[in-house]
């Protein structure tokens, strides 16, 4: 058995899928790319998908990820490419490696995200962000199925900064720190728009980038006027020291340049001979 791990995004209108419409959009690609999948036993067999933290509904994302598990060997970048042609744009596989260590979901520790605030002053954006993150607490509330939740969202906060440029149109590449780059240009409205980094730990209970925005309502009073445009660059394990969020598929890279050729497609090979 062969295990792929994948990144994906969620880009454009496609952010307001569910997690439940990716992973049916996404077994559909399997069939269409016709990928030799392991299945699950039992009477309800069922392809051999791991998702791990997806995006709630409605963010951006240039950094999901999932692992799948094959009967056959197959190359990492022609599975990519296949499965990218066979996913409606916006929903794109930008990356794939042959898994060759174990833990992927334990080193997704930290995101970094970025939330556009259109008719915010840059300037109430930088002392709004001061004022969270000189604050010891920042309790917020939120509806879960047992009612109003409060929770303290600070200690989950590694960094919130403000930044100057209207950042709009995100690209597929990663930078030093594992988040994706994005271009810059100016909104057609001419309206003020304050553009927020956020690192955040994922802990429990998971504080998500509404959490925050909430934070910022509760220590400074800043209210958007229009909902945040929210996206995820990166996600990984948070490095304490520098404040870097690494690539989480860096390790099975550095294996793969140690031991270029894998079991499964030694296995392969042979077959074929």
């Amino acid at each position: 058995m062969q295990r792929i791990r994948l990144r994906y995004t969620k880009r454009g209108r496609l952010r307001f899928t569910s997690h439940r419409d990716f992973q049916r959009a996404f077994e559909r690609a399997l069939r269409r790319a016709e990928v030799p999948m392991a299945y699950s036993a039992g009477f309800t067999p069922h392809p051999k998908v791991s998702y791990a933290n997806a995006a709630p509904t409605g963010t951006g994302s240039e950094a999901e990820y999932v692992e799948i598990a094959l009967t056959e060997a197959r190359d990492p970048d022609k599975l990519r490419e296949l499965l990218d042609e066979s996913l409606p744009t916006g929903l794109d596989v930008v990356d794939a490696v042959e898994a060759r260590t174990s833990g992927l979901a334990d080193r997704l520790t930290a995101s970094v995200w970025e939330l556009r605030l259109d008719g915010v002053d840059p300037v109430d954006a930088r002392r709004a962000v001061e004022a969270f993150n000189t604050a010891e607490t920042v309790e917020v509330q939120r509806m879960t199925k047992n009612g109003v939740r409060t929770f303290d969202a600070r200690p989950a906060v590694a960094s919130l900064q403000s930044t100057e440029k209207h950042r709009t149109q995100p690209a597929t590449g990663l930078g030093s720190d594992g988040a994706a780059s994005v271009a810059h240009h100016d909104g057609p409205t001419g309206l003020p728009c304050a553009i927020l980094r956020l690192v955040v730990r994922h802990v429990t209970p998971a504080v998500r980038p509404d959490d925050v925005l909430s934070g910022l309502r509760a220590v400074a009073d800043l209210a958007p006027p229009v909902p945040a445009a929210v996206t995820r660059l990166a996600q990984g394990l948070f490095d304490e020291e520098t404040g870097a969020v690494t690539d989480p598929l860096a390790p099975d890279r550095e294996a793969a340049a140690t031991e270029p050729i894998s079991a499964a497609a030694t296995a392969a090979a042979t077959a074929q001979s």
